[in-house]
Formats: C-alpha cells, sequence, structure tokens
C-alpha cells in the first residue's frame, strides 16, 4: 500500500469518528428518558405484583375454594423455579425431590380455609358462666357417672416419683410421726424459740431416692391439698422414739442447753386418701382388711399449715 493510499484511509477512519461522536451524543437524552422509563415500569410491575398477591391473600382468607387455587399456584411457582434450577448441578432435582405433597402450600390452605370458616364452626372458647352451667347440669343428670375427680390428671404431671412414694406410705402406714426441737427451760416458758423442725422417718421408711428432699416433697403435697400437718400426736409413742434417736434431731437437741422436743404427727386429708386409692394402683389395697385412719383438719383456718419458728 502507497503513502497516499495510507493518508486517505487514515482521514477516513477520522471522518467516521467525527460523525459517530456527535451521534452518541445526540442519543444520549433518549438513553435516559428509555432508563427512566423502564425503573419506573418495573416499580410499577412490583407494586402491581404485591397488590395482586396481597389481594389474593385476602381472598384465601375469605374463601375455601381461593385457598386451595393460591396454594396450588405457590407449589408450581416453587416446581417451576426448581426446574429453572436443574440445568445448575442438579439443584432444581433436589429441591423438587425435597417438596412433598403435604408441604408448605398445603399448610398455607389448610390454615386459610381454616380461617375463612365462621366463628361458630370453629372452636369456641366457653365462658366461665358456659362451663358453671354444663357442670350444674352434668350434676343433675342421674345417669353422668364422672370417672375420677377432675383435678387428677393435673395434680399427678405435678408430682416427682419419690412423692408418689410418700403417698403410698400415708396411705398404707397411716401417719406419721414428727418432732421439732425448740428452746426450753425457764427462758422457753416465756419466749420458746424453733430450733429445727419437721425431722421423720418418712424417707427411710418410704425408700425414697432423695431423703434429703423430705421437706420438700412434703411441702408440694401440703400444696396439692394431698396432706396436712397436724398438732396432735400418735397414740403410739414409739415411732416418735425412733425419730429422736436420729442423728440430726441429737445434734439439734446439743446445739442448744436446754432442748425441748415438739411431737407432731402428718397425714393424707380425705381428698389425698381419695387421690391415693384412684390413681396410685396399690395393689397391696386388696389385702388390706382395714386401711389406717387419718384425722381430718381442723376447723382452725392456722390449722395444718407446716410449723413455723413462732410455733
Amino acid at each position: 500500500m502507497s503513502e497516499a493510499d495510507a493518508d486517505r484511509e487514515r482521514s477516513e477512519r477520522d471522518g467516521d469518528r467525527e460523525t459517530s461522536e456527535p451521534g452518541l451524543i445526540d442519543a444520549l437524552p433518549g438513553l435516559l428518558r428509555f432508563g427512566a422509563s423502564a425503573s419506573w415500569k418495573t416499580a410499577e410491575w412490583t407494586l402491581h405484583s404485591y397488590a395482586r398477591v396481597a389481594r389474593r391473600f385476602l381472598g384465601a382468607a375469605a374463601s375455601p375454594e381461593e385457598a386451595a387455587d393460591l396454594a396450588s399456584d405457590v407449589r408450581e411457582m416453587a416446581r417451576g423455579a426448581a426446574r429453572d434450577l436443574a440445568s445448575v448441578g442438579g439443584v432444581g432435582e433436589r429441591v423438587m425431590s425435597a417438596m412433598p405433597e403435604g408441604g408448605v402450600a398445603e399448610r398455607v390452605a389448610s390454615a386459610a380455609a381454616d380461617a375463612a370458616r365462621p366463628r361458630s364452626e370453629r372452636e369456641h372458647v366457653r365462658t366461665l358462666g358456659e362451663l358453671g352451667k354444663e357442670l350444674l347440669s352434668k350434676s343433675r343428670d342421674v345417669h353422668y357417672d364422672e370417672p375420677g375427680h377432675p383435678a387428677y390428671e393435673r395434680i399427678v404431671s405435678e408430682l416427682a416419683p419419690d412423692e408418689g412414694r410418700v403417698l403410698r406410705l400415708l396411705f398404707l402406714g397411716g401417719p406419721q410421726p414428727a418432732v421439732d426441737v425448740r428452746t426450753g427451760g425457764p427462758i422457753g416458758l416465756l419466749n420458746s424459740r424453733l430450733i429445727a423442725s419437721g425431722f421423720s422417718m418418712i424417707g427411710p421408711r418410704a425408700g425414697l431416692r432423695h431423703v434429703d428432699q423430705v421437706p420438700s416433697y412434703l411441702n408440694n403435697l401440703f400444696r396439692l391439698g394431698l396432706i396436712w400437718f397436724s398438732r396432735e400426736t400418735l397414740h403410739d409413742p414409739l415411732p416418735y422414739q425412733v425419730v429422736e434417736a436420729q442423728p440430726e434431731v441429737l445434734e439439734a437437741m446439743h446445739s442448744t442447753p436446754f432442748p425441748k422436743i415438739v411431737r407432731r404427727s402428718i397425714h393424707l386429708t380425705p381428698f389425698g386418701i381419695d387421690f391415693s386409692r384412684d390413681c396410685l394402683s396399690i395393689e397391696e389395697v386388696a389385702q388390706v382388711e382395714e386401711l389406717p385412719v387419718h384425722s381430718s383438719p381442723e376447723e382452725n383456718p392456722s390449722a395444718g399449715q407446716p410449723p413455723t419458728p413462732e410455733q
């Protein structure tokens, strides 16, 4: 190629560049308008999509048929998206295989259909007045036989295994002795102070796993209305002598110059007797001709309470 031809080719390229740059500059406003229009259309489509989805969910809440259609559409959309991912390392197949028929879509349909039912068809929350009317209606029904006290199921769920053994001991063995150690002597006549309380042989006699938890067990049984603490003593003094010979009782007695022993007893309440008979399934009951007798709590409201330092 000669030098003249090369100069002519360079001049042609320069001319093309000079003509294309002004054209690109002239086209910039149109490109900007196109971009702004595309952004607006995208935002408008998004808003319409949200509104359409919201309308569909509201319709699903009002109509079981619409809820089923929505669930079907959601499932098909999810499966379509999974098929689109099928080309990426088999992700779509794994997603589709992990989507059971009774998945999220069915739960959405079930919840929407339940919400669409009239309130009268849903589970009715009964008021206390309605429960009271039903209770009195059952009391007038001579054919209604209550299988057990309604509180039994709740009480069983609030008992520790060791507490069941305590009830068994009281049911079969009768009232159990308990002793307190207080200050005595001349000063004790004016102001007797409690040194230690609630000593008994319930833990060893009942075969408890956690003997050190006996005070907590007794408090819980008292809270549930199954036992009560009497200030009266048992007729037989021998069980008290066994309790008073225990090392912890002797230690409490040696901690004060003039100790005084206060004897008490622990009984089942009438409710506790019925509960033990109905719920503990004690096989030995059939072989016992006469069960031990428990005293009932006194009329005094403060009677039957656990011993306090002032008593």
